[in-house]
């Protein structure tokens, strides 16, 4: 494939979930933003916030969005987002009248049908609920978000059983899972992913099973090895498995360069 080739025809803009947000020196996707520049994309990261509602963090994307639209000069974007950056980026889709502005979304571990660990958590009595909510939203103010609401966003990732759309009009929409085989192939998700496997039968990142990601045309792992929820945006993900992660991306990029997209 020439260089030329590699070039989408709109802007790629990454859209992160919840917990982590560029600040500073780190970097919600890690090096692959940088990774993507440096093979002949145009990409972004979306400015929302980390323990943002869907609702809240749809119109910072909206505005984000049309912000690289205007400074671009393009009349769509491609929206790469991973967890419950997929459902921002659904909502703003669909409810904020931002369909002519997508050419497609590719969903990364996103929890359409909810996540059994934010159901589990949701168990623990209010008072419990209230005090680390506290805290979490005392801190990614510090951090940054403008509208922290950490119980609100732990309702919207709880389990629903009932079907989503399946795609959205005019948007090419795709989505993607990824296999977190065993608990110590990531310390990070090793435990969490023992509690999904516990509370519901289904390969699982750790976070998301298999069957909540899909959405749209469903293309299965990303990476054909064991990799978790949060490796899969380069946090602390091995060296080896970093290189594959990394060919993912630029893969996938390159599929919607030949789409025209």
């Amino acid at each position: 494939m020439t260089e030329e080739c590699l070039t989408s025809r709109y802007p790629i803009i990454l859209v992160h979930g919840v917990l982590l947000k560029d600040f500073k020196f780190f970097k919600a996707f890690g090096r692959i933003e940088k990774i993507l520049k440096n093979a002949g994309f145009k990409v972004y990261t979306a400015k929302t916030d980390g323990f943002g509602t869907v609702e809240t963090n749809a119109g910072q994307l909206r505005a984000f969005v049309n912000d690289i639209r205007q400074r671009e000069g393009a009349e769509k974007v491609n929206l790469i987002a991973h967890s419950k950056g997929g459902l921002d980026a659904r909502y703003m889709i669909e409810h904020l009248d931002m369909a002519d502005a997508v050419a497609s979304l590719t969903t990364l571990c996103t929890p359409h049908r909810g996540s059994p660990i934010a159901s589990f958590i949701l168990r623990y009595p209010s008072w419990i609920l209230q005090c680390i909510a506290f805290w979490i939203n005392l801190w990614y103010r510090i951090f940054g978000d403008r509208y922290p609401n950490a119980i609100s966003v732990c309702h919207q990732l709880q389990l629903h059983p009932q079907a989503t759309p399946d795609t959205l009009p005019q948007v090419y929409c795709q989505s993607f899972s990824t296999t977190l085989q065993k608990s110590k192939d990531d310390f990070v998700m090793g435990i969490p992913l023992l509690f999904s496997h516990h509370l519901e039968r289904d390969a699982s990142d750790g976070l998301v099973s298999r069957q909540s990601t899909k959405f749209g045309e469903y293309r299965g792992d990303c990476v054909d090895d064991s990799v978790s929820h949060s490796e899969i945006v380069d946090f602390m993900a091995k060296r080896k498995k970093k290189e594959r992660i990394y060919g993912f991306y630029l893969q996938l990029c390159r599929e919607l360069a030949e789409k025209g997209l």
